[in-house]
């Protein structure tokens, strides 16, 4: 309407600030403007974006749905918050990401964690089995929640459907962490998704496989969460000048999934399950994917469009896998830990960079194949807890060289990212097995975060 702007953003449509103008574009930066009255307001909606939420709803098949501009880890962190309070119990495996966990930091909630059993060769956790839920059910009777991730980065998923209704059944809630299963509810032949199936909360990365842009996400309601609450807790840590950027990005994929979703879907399965032929056809190489179901019960459903690799009969790593498929070759994938990579198959994808990736690892094996003595294929430490992560997090703590934390209780986190799942969290204790994880990590080139020292050379450990 080329309305004069005397309201922030001070760019002012782009006229203060033209390099910026120049590398997004004038349409781009014409469209950052602020929570203006006919633009309706994501802290409360009533007009546009509160239409955008009901139209969201609908095509996930939920109760209610918010719009979320801090990614996936605000939905996650609003998931939890929205449940749990101090001192509450809420059951979930350990090898869930960073942001529940710092939830937890937050609200002072107490973790009790189902250890999910791991597949000796891959060297990865799998899903959990209903009887272990039901066991810490049993066990934890005053738990509020159970929270379940569908999919693992990996693709593997546990029972969705029978640990919904056996939680159910003891009178607790569900939240599933959906950060890469957005596809789930507009694909035919993959696995359920939350709010199909009777889950009461999922946060979903729109920005992951549904085509948004980075940092946008949904979190979405069942018809047993009170939305007006719900909204109460979002606000307490989202921002209140909300992208618009990011809030259209969500509403446009929004529309595409939900008019095209199946034929986009279908044809990303198709590319997943071609390249996952070509590159077991190469040899050495394991480009896992149904198989893994034989695994019973901890194992009730893959995601065929992850393209989860290992790589270790290759006697690579698979961050050196990665490495060199960015160094060498100009190939991008998500990520490598130590034994694996994942190429993230999704809605942009064409024939010809799949045929890329598959040449590059033919090569990659060709020229760098090695005897793969002396790899490390543990890719989950069963955790030693003894503090809830809050009180570790905000106790009295020193700061130690890494061989000197044995047997201490860490403050702090530390995780290779990608994929973001904490190989210590605060409260646990540091065992020689967490220390040889770590120590091994840097040696193959893995990216850690988490603790105060950058050089992960330190660790803070409770006084």
């Amino acid at each position: 309407m080329r309305v004069v702007p005397f309201d922030v953003p001070g760019h002012k449509r782009g006229r203060g600030n033209p390099e910026l103008a120049d590398f997004l574009g004038e349409q781009c930066v014409s469209v950052d403007v602020n929570s203006m009255k006919p633009l309706d307001n994501l802290c409360h909606p009533v007009s546009v974006i509160k239409r955008a939420e009901e139209l969201a709803a609908d095509a996930f098949g939920a109760a209610a749905a918010f719009l979320m501009i801090g990614g996936t880890t605000s939905a996650v962190q609003s998931m939890l918050l929205t449940v749990c309070k101090h001192g509450d119990e809420i059951i979930l495996p350990r090898n869930v990401h960073r942001s529940v966990l710092n939830a937890l930091v937050l609200c002072g909630a107490k973790p009790v964690y189902v250890n999910p059993e791991v597949n000796p060769e891959l060297g990865i956790p799998l899903g959990v089995r209903p009887a272990q839920v039901e066991a810490a059910i049993l066990t934890h009777p005053n738990a509020k929640a159970v929270l379940v991730n569908n999919p693992t980065y990996y693709g593997v998923c546990s029972d969705l459907p029978a640990i919904v209704q056996l939680a159910h059944r003891y009178g607790l809630l569900v939240l599933a962490d959906e950060a890469h299963g957005t596809h789930f509810y507009f694909g035919d032949n993959l696995p359920p998704a939350a709010m199909h199936v009777g889950a009461d909360m999922a946060a979903v990365s729109m920005h992951k496989s549904g085509g948004s842009l980075t940092q946008s996400s949904f979190l979405l309601l069942g018809p047993g969460i009170n939305p007006g609450y719900c909204r109460q807790i979002i606000n307490l840590t989202q921002t209140t000048s909300a992208s618009y950027l990011l809030l259209s990005s969500l509403d446009i994929s929004r529309r595409k999934l939900a008019l095209e979703g199946r034929q986009i879907f279908a044809k990303v399965s198709q590319l997943a399950e071609y390249a996952r032929a070509e590159i077991n056809a190469i040899g050495d190489y394991w480009a896992f994917g149904p198989e893994l179901l034989a695994e019973g019960g901890s194992v009730a459903a893959f995601d065929g469009t992850k393209l989860s690799v290992n790589t270790l009969n290759v006697g690579l790593a698979g961050i050196e896998v990665y490495d060199l498929l960015r160094d060498e070759y100009d190939i991008q994938i998500e990520f490598g830990d130590l034994g694996n990579i994942l190429a993230y198959i999704s809605i942009g994808d064409r024939q010809r960079d799949i045929e890329r990736l598959v040449s590059a690892l033919a090569e990659i094996r060709r020229r760098f194949k090695r005897d793969k003595g002396g790899l490390l294929t543990q890719e989950y430490i069963e955790p030693q807890v003894l503090l809830t992560p809050q009180q570790a997090f905000y106790a009295p703590k020193e700061s130690l060289p890494l061989a000197e934390t044995l047997g201490r209780i860490s403050s702090e986190f530390v995780m290779c990212y990608p994929p973001g799942i904490p190989i210590v969290a605060p409260g646990e204790q540091i065992t020689p097995e967490i220390l040889a994880y770590i120590s091994y990590a840097k040696e193959k080139g893995s990216s850690l975060t988490g603790p105060e020292d950058a050089k992960i050379e330190r660790l803070n450990v409770i006084i």
